[in-house]
């Protein structure tokens, strides 16, 4: 692909999203596999401003795995930084402590060249209204419960937890987003029931008929019928025990200008009117479990009711 051809989406993301001013340091930190995507980035951040640096480190072997520490350094001391890595700096020390130090951040994890030119060609302002549209009927509710056609029957507790935004607009101090964006989420307290994954999970990708089922007790998976994600979960649970069985997230879909999955769960849980419900940490999204996994599974035609009442979901119209 020709490099110009990454330039539109990443203006949309150092312009419309970040917000980059001339006066501000930037940080775009990149893997060797992701190189394209992170020279666009720096490319027209640095056409903004003098005080951008272009920081590339080899992909991590898993995501959630925290970058090297002279990355994470970089990350911390930069007004605005921008993540397009092969492998999740979401759920990490480094980018929650670059929040917490008042850089507004952007990760893009797993972007490839074809999600980024299709994710970034979207309206965020129009995202952002679609986000505040699902949190005012979500987020007073105590209870959610998610169903489907494939068999989810699932009911997550949400006690003191508070429903977060993903609308790619991150202008504020402290903000942060994944690119492309469009969410409204949650780390539940507790969760019962059953989920079936119809969508996009990892190590997967697009499942195109297959169904991935869960059974989750007390917050807990506690059946998977799909060896692959069972192995990799497993993996995790030898080093951390049975936190890598949390379940960690439940997600709404706000995005309408992705119209069809394509095997990016990056950009597919963002896909309007889907729910994914995730397996593994929720430290950085308001939870209290910290593990090195984060797996998301997503559900095409869900029904999801808040206190009993059913919502209405985001639609392209």
């Amino acid at each position: 692909m020709d490099n110009s051809s990454l330039r539109r989406p990443a203006e949309t993301a150092i312009k419309q999203c970040l917000n980059l001013q001339p006066d501000e340091s930037c940080a775009v930190v990149t893997d060797d596999k992701r190189k394209a995507i992170g020279e666009a980035l720096a490319r027209v951040a640095a056409e903004i401003t003098e005080d951008t640096v272009f920081v590339r480190y080899p992909p991590g072997d898993q995501h959630g795995e925290e970058p090297p520490a002279p990355v994470a350094g970089a990350m911390r001391t930069a007004d605005v930084v921008l993540a397009p890595t092969t492998k999740s700096l979401s759920h990490t020390d480094a980018r929650s402590e670059a929040n917490a130090a008042g850089a507004r951040v952007a990760t893009l994890p797993g972007i490839t060249e074809g999600v980024f030119l299709m994710g970034l060609d979207a309206d965020y302002d129009s995202i952002r209204e679609h986000c505040e549209a699902v949190l005012e009927q979500v987020r007073d509710a105590g209870e959610i419960r998610v169903t489907s056609p494939q068999g989810t029957d699932i009911t997550f507790g949400l006690g003191s937890r508070e429903w977060r935004l993903d609308t790619g607009i991150v202008h504020e101090p402290g903000e942060m987003s994944n690119l492309p964006a469009g969410e409204v989420f949650v780390a539940p307290e507790t969760a019962d029931g059953r989920f079936v994954v119809d969508g996009t999970m990892r190590p997967h990708g697009k499942l195109d008929g297959t169904q991935l089922a869960f059974e989750v007790e007390d917050g807990f998976v506690t059946e998977i019928d799909d060896p692959d994600v069972r192995r990799e979960l497993d993996a995790a649970a030898e080093e951390v025990g049975r936190d890598a069985y949390n379940l960690a997230e439940l997600g709404i879909g706000t995005n309408v200008a992705v119209t069809e999955l394509v095997g990016s769960v990056l950009l597919d849980e963002k896909a309007g009117g889907t729910v994914h419900i995730a397996v593994g940490d929720d430290h950085a999204i308001g939870g209290d479990t910290h593990v090195p996994i984060h797996l998301d599974g997503i559900l095409t035609e869900p029904t999801v009711y808040a206190d009993g009442e059913p919502i209405e979901l985001p639609s392209a119209e």
